[in-house]
Parts: structure tokens; C-alpha cells; sequence
């Protein structure tokens, strides 16, 4: 069979044998690893002050959150004052990430993940006035 450079090499006679590695304990497998350790990004609503404890808890499973703030904003603008300053304590606390997006949405992020923040250039030059 022709070597076609997109599978693996043929192996050479003259190679020595690749070391069999032991079989993992099945709790140990790739398989079972990926599936505790994925990251979701999931869109919620902020409807109430007491569905911030179910934020936390998709936090500290290492979710990353959309939250739509408008339902609750509806309602009193106080309470959306107290859950933004809740989230955004918490969020420090954890070494997490926080961010608005838009006029209606906020972006909660776990420890190891950034939210990315474009950094606008200052300008040495002087502003102009109307005098």
C-alpha cells in the first residue's frame, strides 16, 4: 500500500516496539474525565433575587453565564443594583470574571476563564474646547 502523507507511517522494521501502557481504571478514562470537566456556556434569566444561589452553584461547577437581567429590571431597579453588586462580590471572590454586555445582559465567568476587554488607546493630544 503507497504511503499517502495523511495516515500514519508505515513502521520500520529496524524501530523498537512502543511500550504498552496499563489499562486505566474505568473512573480514570479520557472518556469519564471529559465528562465532569466540561465547561458550558449556558443563557439564563435573572428573574429574582433568590435565583442568584443557582447561579453560584452553575459558577462553581465551572459554567460560564449569559444572564438577562430585563426580567428582574421589570421589576425593581433596586433589587437588579443588589444582584449586580452580589454577583460582581462573588465573582472577586472566586477570582472569577464578570462583565456587562449591552444595556440588558451580564456575562459571569469561573476562575479559569477571562472575559477579553478591548483596551482603547490614549491619546496624548489636546482636547479641544469651546472657549
Amino acid at each position: 500500500m503507497p504511503y499517502l502523507g495523511i495516515f500514519r507511517k508505515p513502521k520500520k522494521e529496524d524501530e523498537p516496539p512502543m511500550e504498552e501502557k496499563p489499562e486505566a481504571a474505568p473512573s480514570e478514562t479520557v472518556e469519564n474525565k471529559d465528562e465532569t470537566s466540561k465547561t458550558y456556556l449556558k443563557a439564563m434569566p435573572l428573574k429574582d433575587l433568590a435565583d442568584l444561589e443557582a447561579i453560584k452553584a452553575e459558577i462553581n461547577n465551572g459554567n460560564i453565564l449569559i444572564l438577562r437581567i430585563t426580567p428582574l429590571a421589570n421589576k425593581s431597579l433596586e433589587d437588579v443594583k443588589k444582584a449586580v453588586n452580589d454577583l460582581y462580590e462573588f465573582a472577586e471572590s472566586i477570582n472569577g470574571d464578570i462583565a456587562r454586555l449591552g444595556e440588558e445582559r451580564i456575562v459571569l465567568c469561573p476562575p479559569k476563564i477571562r472575559i477579553w476587554r478591548e483596551k482603547t488607546p490614549v491619546k496624548n493630544e489636546a482636547v479641544p474646547t469651546a472657549a
